[in-house]
């Protein structure tokens, strides 16, 4: 021993502490514990799997309790975007842009706005069609549930529509977790290689998020007018400059109608007649929680796990003690009082 305690003196000097030799080349004393050799001298029993562990696996055990404040706390402790349901308020603003393509026969394309600039750049494509809108809130909770739009474009006898391109503007307002005042539209654009008589529409404005909302204050950053209705340029109305514009909002409404049918065979003094049903269905919102609604997500889960681990600590302290799994001296606690009193004694 004397001369172990030289050795480990003599290393200890060197500026580099001895590593404990496992007692591998030592005799078995068990079947399940091996004693370690440390420099002091003092002997610890270590369960077999610890003591030939691979240097790897020793690491990543370790790791665990550090990793798991980071998984708790990066994977979902904290909330950073939650999501709800709401009808949106919805109405219709009664602003119209109709583009109808004609036949080759008949050259070019028809065009009305119920913007006067638009209609006195247009000059002989100018054709004022018959236009008739109905709200309808059918389970009485003051939102409106859907629009009955109806136009009525006249046409000559040798005028046939192969396509039409139309735009509706709305006023579209959440209140409930969100508040948000924006002015939307729905896009429709149909054509069929054979003229129609009718294009039938049954479809919903549903709201397209590019990122959450923010739940504090009000969000008027889109409650501008989707068409420059008072611009005296041909620009302004151009339909790929519009829609380009609208698609660089970060929360926009699009018609969602998958099936437009086409109806043929309209007599000679019949108009084309568009019909189209919108609804506004209920939708789910993404927005970016607020602080006292993130401090209530964290606490609840918080405490959830407190609870379960102070009940299993519980449990295991109870067991080390009862089953004397260590060496415990009892100690009786001598009140304060008393301690003061023998001094002054």
């Amino acid at each position: 021993m004397s001369s172990s305690l030289t050795r480990s003196s003599a290393a200890t000097a060197r500026g580099s502490a001895p590593k404990p030799r496992c007692s591998c080349c030592w005799p078995l004393r068990s079947r399940t514990s091996r004693r370690c050799w440390w420099p002091s001298g003092a002997t610890v029993s270590l369960p077999r799997p610890l003591c030939h562990e691979a240097p790897q696996a020793r690491s990543a055990r370790a790791g665990l309790p550090n990793r798991l404040p980071t998984a708790l706390f990066n994977s979902g402790f904290w909330l950073k975007r939650s999501s709800y349901e709401e009808q949106p308020t919805v109405r219709f603003q009664h602003q119209v842009l109709l583009v109808a393509l004609l036949g080759p026969e008949s050259g070019g394309f028809l065009a009305w706005s119920t913007f006067p600039a638009f209609n006195r750049l247009q000059g002989d494509r100018l054709r004022v069609p018959l236009v008739s809108t109905r709200e309808e809130d059918r389970n009485q909770d003051g939102k409106t549930d859907m629009l009955h739009f109806k136009l009525e474009l006249p046409l000559q006898s040798t005028e046939h529509v192969l396509g039409v391109q139309l735009i509706l503007t709305f006023s579209y307002r959440l209140h409930r977790m969100v508040t948000l005042v924006m002015q939307s539209m729905a896009f429709l654009q149909s054509s069929f290689p054979v003229p129609g008589s009718q294009l039938y529409v049954n479809g919903d404005l549903r709201l397209q998020q590019k990122q959450p909302l923010s739940c504090g204050g009000l969000d008027a950053r889109y409650n501008i007018s989707v068409i420059n209705g008072t611009s005296p340029f041909a620009y302004d109305y151009d339909l790929t400059h519009i829609v380009a514009a609208y698609q660089e909002r970060n929360v926009t409404t699009v018609l969602n109608d998958p099936n437009p049918i086409w109806l043929v065979g309209r007599a000679a003094d019949a108009p084309f007649v568009i019909n189209a049903i919108i609804r506004y269905p209920v939708e789910v919102i993404s927005y970016q929680p607020g602080f006292w609604e993130m401090v209530k997500f964290a606490w609840v889960q918080y405490v959830s796990i407190l609870l379960i681990f102070l009940w299993v600590f519980e449990r295991i302290k109870i067991f080390v003690f009862q089953n004397q799994v260590v060496t415990t001296i009892p100690v009786t606690v001598t009140p304060r009082g008393d301690l003061c009193k023998e001094h002054l004694s």
